[in-house]
Protein backbone atom coordinates (compact mmCIF):
# COMPACT_ATOMS: atom_id res chain seq x y z
CA UNK A 1 0.00 0.00 0.00
CA UNK A 2 1.07 3.72 -1.09
CA UNK A 3 0.17 6.70 1.29
CA UNK A 4 0.42 10.06 0.62
CA UNK A 5 -0.72 11.80 3.88
CA UNK A 6 -0.74 15.68 4.21
CA UNK A 7 -1.18 17.66 7.82
CA UNK A 8 -3.86 19.40 7.22
CA UNK A 9 -6.69 22.29 9.16
CA UNK A 10 -9.64 20.80 7.33
CA UNK A 11 -10.61 18.21 4.38
CA UNK A 12 -13.85 17.35 2.53
CA UNK A 13 -14.85 15.30 -0.37
CA UNK A 14 -17.51 15.85 -2.45
CA UNK A 15 -19.52 13.14 -5.11
CA UNK A 16 -22.08 14.90 -7.71
CA UNK A 17 -22.35 17.82 -5.43
CA UNK A 18 -22.44 15.94 -1.94
CA UNK A 19 -19.81 16.28 0.97
CA UNK A 20 -19.00 12.35 1.28
CA UNK A 21 -16.80 13.10 3.89
CA UNK A 22 -15.36 15.96 6.30
CA UNK A 23 -12.90 16.29 8.94
CA UNK A 24 -11.70 19.56 10.81
CA UNK A 25 -7.99 19.28 11.63
CA UNK A 26 -5.76 15.96 11.31
CA UNK A 27 -4.77 14.11 8.03
CA UNK A 28 -5.51 13.64 4.70
CA UNK A 29 -4.98 10.26 3.29
CA UNK A 30 -4.50 9.28 -0.32
CA UNK A 31 -4.33 5.42 -0.14
CA UNK A 32 -3.14 3.52 -3.11
CA UNK A 33 -3.95 -0.62 -2.66
CA UNK A 34 -1.12 -2.87 -4.75
CA UNK A 35 -1.27 -5.95 -6.52
CA UNK A 36 0.19 -7.42 -3.69
CA UNK A 37 -0.77 -5.78 -0.94
CA UNK A 38 -2.61 -7.62 1.97
CA UNK A 39 -4.61 -6.96 5.56
CA UNK A 40 -1.00 -7.14 6.97
CA UNK A 41 0.05 -3.93 5.09
CA UNK A 42 -3.19 -2.35 6.09
CA UNK A 43 -3.13 -2.85 9.68
CA UNK A 44 0.83 -1.68 9.96
CA UNK A 45 0.04 1.33 8.16
CA UNK A 46 -3.34 2.02 10.30
CA UNK A 47 -0.98 1.71 12.95
CA UNK A 48 1.89 4.00 11.60
CA UNK A 49 -0.65 6.94 10.75
CA UNK A 50 -2.31 6.98 13.61
CA UNK A 51 0.97 7.21 15.86
CA UNK A 52 2.61 9.58 13.59
CA UNK A 53 3.91 12.40 15.61
CA UNK A 54 3.91 15.36 12.70
CA UNK A 55 1.69 17.87 14.66
CA UNK A 56 3.44 20.60 16.35
CA UNK A 57 3.20 20.41 20.81
CA UNK A 58 3.71 23.69 23.03
CA UNK A 59 7.21 23.84 21.94
CA UNK A 60 6.80 24.34 18.16
CA UNK A 61 7.83 20.84 17.25
CA UNK A 62 6.55 18.16 15.51
CA UNK A 63 6.30 15.52 18.57
CA UNK A 64 2.10 14.60 18.89
CA UNK A 65 -0.15 12.50 16.68
CA UNK A 66 -3.53 12.77 15.02
CA UNK A 67 -4.23 10.79 17.72
CA UNK A 68 -3.31 12.99 20.65
CA UNK A 69 -4.63 16.26 19.46
CA UNK A 70 -8.12 14.35 18.39
CA UNK A 71 -8.09 15.04 15.26
CA UNK A 72 -9.91 13.46 12.15
CA UNK A 73 -8.89 11.24 9.46
CA UNK A 74 -10.08 11.87 5.94
CA UNK A 75 -9.31 8.50 3.57
CA UNK A 76 -9.30 8.59 -0.24
CA UNK A 77 -8.52 6.38 -2.65
CA UNK A 78 -5.90 6.99 -5.09
CA UNK A 79 -4.85 3.97 -7.57
CA UNK A 80 -2.94 6.59 -9.52
CA UNK A 81 -0.32 6.03 -6.39
CA UNK A 82 0.73 2.76 -8.64
CA UNK A 83 1.42 4.97 -11.81
CA UNK A 84 4.48 3.74 -13.21
CA UNK A 85 5.41 6.88 -15.73
CA UNK A 86 8.74 6.00 -16.47
CA UNK A 87 8.11 4.81 -20.17
CA UNK A 88 6.61 6.84 -22.08
CA UNK A 89 4.11 9.79 -21.56
CA UNK A 90 0.94 7.63 -20.39
CA UNK A 91 1.42 5.84 -16.76
CA UNK A 92 0.63 2.64 -16.91
CA UNK A 93 -1.46 0.65 -13.62
CA UNK A 94 -0.19 -2.81 -13.79
CA UNK A 95 0.86 -2.65 -10.47
CA UNK A 96 -2.55 -1.49 -8.66
CA UNK A 97 -4.79 -4.31 -7.28
CA UNK A 98 -7.97 -5.25 -9.13
CA UNK A 99 -10.90 -3.13 -8.35
CA UNK A 100 -12.48 -5.66 -6.04
CA UNK A 101 -9.36 -6.40 -3.96
CA UNK A 102 -8.60 -2.52 -3.76
CA UNK A 103 -12.02 -1.81 -2.46
CA UNK A 104 -11.95 -4.25 0.07
CA UNK A 105 -8.71 -3.58 1.19
CA UNK A 106 -9.36 0.08 1.25
CA UNK A 107 -12.43 -0.42 3.37
CA UNK A 108 -10.73 -2.58 5.71
CA UNK A 109 -8.16 -0.03 5.65
CA UNK A 110 -10.84 2.42 6.91
CA UNK A 111 -11.77 0.54 9.89
CA UNK A 112 -8.89 -0.33 11.11
CA UNK A 113 -7.86 3.53 11.12
CA UNK A 114 -11.41 4.30 12.78
CA UNK A 115 -10.39 1.82 15.78
CA UNK A 116 -7.24 4.07 16.43
CA UNK A 117 -8.90 7.53 15.15
CA UNK A 118 -12.74 7.33 15.89
CA UNK A 119 -13.65 10.46 13.85
CA UNK A 120 -12.76 9.01 10.54
CA UNK A 121 -13.83 9.62 6.74
CA UNK A 122 -13.96 8.79 3.96
CA UNK A 123 -14.19 9.29 -0.19
CA UNK A 124 -16.24 7.02 -2.44
CA UNK A 125 -14.09 3.98 -3.97
CA UNK A 126 -13.51 4.52 -7.44
CA UNK A 127 -15.78 7.62 -7.57
CA UNK A 128 -15.14 11.09 -9.48
CA UNK A 129 -13.91 13.19 -6.12
CA UNK A 130 -13.50 16.67 -5.60
CA UNK A 131 -11.12 16.98 -2.50
CA UNK A 132 -10.78 20.03 -0.75
CA UNK A 133 -8.39 21.06 1.95
CA UNK A 134 -6.12 23.46 3.73
CA UNK A 135 -2.64 21.91 4.25
CA UNK A 136 -0.74 23.03 7.61
CA UNK A 137 3.07 23.17 7.15
CA UNK A 138 2.89 22.17 4.80
CA UNK A 139 3.43 18.81 6.03
CA UNK A 140 3.32 15.74 3.40
CA UNK A 141 4.44 12.49 4.17
CA UNK A 142 4.98 9.09 1.61
CA UNK A 143 4.61 5.66 3.21
CA UNK A 144 4.87 2.52 1.21
CA UNK A 145 3.91 -0.95 2.98
CA UNK A 146 6.91 -2.28 0.72
CA UNK A 147 9.48 0.17 2.21
CA UNK A 148 8.88 -0.52 6.11
CA UNK A 149 11.91 -1.77 7.78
Amino acid sequence: MRTVIQRVKNAKVEVDGSITGAIKAGLLVYLGVGRDDTKEDADWLANKISGLRIFEDSEEKMNLSVADIHGGVLVISQFTLFADARKGKRPSYGAAADPEKAEALYEYFISVVRQYIPDTASGVFAAKMEVSYINMGPVTILLDTKKQP
